[in-house]
């Protein structure tokens, strides 16, 4: 399991992107790669919870987002070897 962070760098540039960068998060969502994506408070950027994927496929795909291509975002992305987990989530810990 991966959590991504996409930390704003230069705000000045998300507008036109903004569409490229929601397609970009629908297609992780569609291929099953993502589980979860949202906003980093107070407005710092965003975050993806991301499984059933290597990181050198993720991090492939991550570059693919025209937030970080553009560097609008700047990505970190951190494994996560889930070592237990409540049950509605036990299919993380297998």
């Amino acid at each position: 399991m991966f959590v991504v962070l996409l930390r704003f760098s230069d705000k000045s540039k998300a507008g036109p992107l903004m569409e490229g960068h929601k397609a970009w998060i629908k297609r992780g969502f569609d291929d099953g790669v993502f589980l979860l994506a949202g906003g980093l408070q107070p407005n710092l950027g965003g975050g993806i919870v991301a499984h059933d994927t290597t990181l050198a496929e993720l991090q492939r795909r991550v570059g693919e987002d025209p937030f970080v291509a553009e560097k609008v975002v700047t990505a970190e992305i951190f494994e996560i070897a889930p070592s237990r987990a409540d049950g509605r989530l036990s299919f993380l810990a297998a």
